[in-house]
């Protein structure tokens, strides 16, 4: 016998950097700080060839 069980959402894939951008915000830094963070993560990323 089957139960009807609702559809499960779709999976989405949550940025790293928005991931981040969501803690920073969450820890109430202030906005040059998210900035600062956000722009050294991506400068990290990129040099190790988008592999994170």
């Amino acid at each position: 016998m089957k139960t009807a069980t609702a559809p499960l959402p779709p999976l989405r894939s949550v940025k790293v950097l928005d991931q981040l951008r969501e803690r920073i915000r969450y820890l109430h830094y202030s906005l040059p700080t998210e900035q600062a963070y956000v722009h050294w993560v991506r400068a990290f990323i990129r040099f190790h060839g988008v592999r994170h």
